[in-house]
């Protein structure tokens, strides 16, 4: 597999991850230009040890030595990740994981940049996503925050999504 295939693969794979939070915005939500930066333990606090769940899939950041877990049936095609979570003093959150999939496994470093004001929580993939609510005031059901849960929900379809993709390599 060339590099440039190891990267289309990489950005495919992660690309499912809220897309559909900053597709729905297509300009800066009001007050971001407010909003300030989270702390890297503010963040901590947001992601360690809940599984973030999405559309076809989910990932799990643990506390044990940072480890992340994901797996993913985006379009149809099963995949998955390993790797390592990471928060940063300006405010994101990144995983660099190994994605393995049907078609072979690349690396990818996805991060998300979030800031606050008030009880709001604004959120944005990095590096040209767009800025979105991901935590209201009082926190909707349709916000990307109500996706966290806590515990490991990564691990049940892991094993299965592991085979099928080793069978058909």
């Amino acid at each position: 597999m060339s590099m440039l295939q190891k990267m289309f693969l990489a950005v495919a794979l992660t690309s499912g991850i809220a897309t559909a939070a900053s597709a729905a915005a297509t300009n800066e939500p009001a007050g971001i230009e407010m909003a300030k930066p989270m702390s890297s333990a503010e963040i901590y606090q947001l992601y360690n040890q809940n599984s973030w769940m999405w559309k076809a899939g989910a990932g799990y950041f643990s506390a044990k030595a940072r480890r992340f877990t994901a797996w993913s049936r985006e379009n149809g095609s099963p995949s998955f990740g390993m790797g390592r979570w990471f928060v940063t003093e300006s405010g994101k959150l990144c995983f660099n994981a190994d994605w393995h999939a049907k078609t072979g496994t690349a690396m990818a470093i996805t991060c998300f940049s979030h800031r606050k004001k008030g009880g709001l929580i604004y959120q944005k993939r990095e590096p040209d996503g767009q800025w979105y609510v991901f935590k209201s005031r009082r926190t909707q059901a349709t916000d990307e925050f109500a996706k966290l849960r806590h515990g490991d929900y990564v691990r049940s379809q892991l094993g299965r999504i592991e085979t099928s993709v080793s069978e058909t390599k």
